[in-house]
């Protein structure tokens, strides 16, 4: 049994969506995941070619077109990732409390759709920040109300797998997006304003998949439980796991470089053209693809925890190889490409499987608002690791920055190893306890 089981209220029994299974598959095989994972799935697909086209050039355009100081630059990216974390809260207590996950994730994903296009009226810090902002509500919505429908959706020994699933599709997204920014920067005469367009149609293909084909689900209370509420919601950090997830995501994710900063770093450590920098996220998106199912599937068997703290040491591995690139006037060919597959490896090993492991956790009725907690924590630091790192490289530069970086992720890892949850070291054996 889960160790958050056994304090407090006791978790309703998950129902979980009934599995598809293919004609022919022998009883004891695995099932195939619920139509719902897929559906979602599809969704983060076709809206993660959208982001990811902005997010490709983002850096560039600010930092090299308008002209912005890495400080600059660290607190719109900041922005970008962590106003989300305070709306978070709210995406996952609402669709708690209404029991239509659904209905606020349509309403955020819809929401980001809407901004793409503003991004070709903003041309002032301000009015980027505000963009971005209004963007990363819409993005705060959305997540946690997304994680509890797959998590819902799931056999509990098989949310790793489900979660490995969604980041996998997600990622495939990603892969396309920095490709088709790449394409358009190279055949339009106003690039970026073109990239913005198209981004603006797929985000709204996306908005329309999910309207017609991921099922909603409205989430009953059971008999004797406690209400939903906002005080409910922060009450669940007294069960002991959550706390301890919530407080490593929180720990690690303040040592955590943002994506755009790392990729600004290796181009200094390597000397990457300007015209390729778009093709960066490509690389990272490619081993998050490749390695989100595996190591989803892993986490199921192993302790989701071990993976999770794994990918930070691949991160910390990252780190240091751009330290050692960044050392001398020459590197290795191989240097990008062993940075962005532990930069992939990194997110294949920490994104799904700590909603993985923070699900079982929390009682089903209060899905939405746990995982958001456990959300909220971790983009907020990085909110925090953007501003900091910033301000480090502007004052130090970069490698010092970096190296302070290294150093606390290696503390941070350390510490985490210790304050690990009691039943992370065999979540296969958890899983099926409580699912008997």
């Amino acid at each position: 049994m889960y160790v958050a089981d056994s304090r407090g209220t006791p978790a309703p029994a998950v129902t979980p969506e009934p599995q598809a299974v293919a004609p022919g598959i022998r009883p004891g095989r695995r099932a195939a995941l619920a139509p719902t994972v897929l559906a979602l799935g599809t969704v983060s697909l076709i809206t993660d070619v959208s982001s990811e086209m902005v997010t490709a050039v983002l850096p560039l355009y600010l930092v090299a077109g308008l002209g912005l100081s890495p400080l600059g630059f660290g607190l719109l990216d900041g922005i970008y990732n962590g106003i989300s974390a305070l709306v978070r809260l709210t995406g996952g207590h609402l669709g708690d409390r209404l029991g239509r996950h659904k209905a606020l994730a349509g309403l955020g994903y819809g929401l980001s759709a809407l901004c793409k296009p503003l991004l070709l009226l903003a041309h002032t810090l301000p009015a980027i920040g505000a963009v971005l902002a209004l963007d990363r509500t819409g993005k705060g919505l959305r997540t946690a109300p997304r994680d509890a429908l797959i998590s819902l959706a799931a056999a509990p020994e098989d949310r790793g797998r489900a979660f490995g699933v969604h980041r996998a599709m997600d990622t495939a997204g990603a892969l396309i997006g920095p490709i088709l920014a790449f394409l358009i920067l190279r055949g339009a005469a106003d690039g970026y304003d073109a990239v913005f367009t198209v981004s603006a149609c797929v985000a709204a293909l996306g908005v329309l998949v999910l309207v017609l084909f991921v099922p909603g689900r409205r989430t009953e209370p059971s008999p004797g439980a406690e209400p939903v509420s906002l005080r409910a919601a922060f009450g669940l950090l007294g069960r002991r796991d959550l706390r301890r997830i919530s407080l490593c995501a929180l720990l690690l994710g303040l040592c955590t470089v943002s994506d755009a900063l790392v990729f600004l770093l290796l181009q200094h450590a390597t000397g990457i053209a300007d015209r390729w920098f778009a093709l960066l996220p490509l690389g990272t998106a490619a081993a998050f693809f490749l390695l989100a199912l595996p190591l989803g599937r892993l986490a199921d068997r192993i302790g989701r925890w071990r993976v999770f703290l794994g990918g930070h040491l691949a991160l910390l591995a990252a780190y240091g190889l751009l330290l050692a690139g960044g050392a001398g006037h020459t590197h290795h060919a191989a240097l990008p490409y062993a940075v962005l597959l532990l930069h992939g490896g990194f997110y294949a090993a920490t994104d799904g499987v700590l909603m993985a492991a923070a699900a079982g956790a929390v009682p089903e009725e209060h899905r939405g608002g746990g995982l958001a907690l456990v959300q909220t924590g971790q983009a907020l630091a990085r909110f925090a690791a953007s501003l900091g790192f910033g301000a480090a490289w502007t004052v130090w530069g970069p490698r010092p920055a970096l190296a302070a970086a290294a150093v606390l992720l290696a503390a941070a890892a350390a510490a985490c190893a210790r304050l690990r949850p009691a039943d992370a070291t065999d979540t296969r054996a958890a899983d099926r306890a409580r699912a008997d």
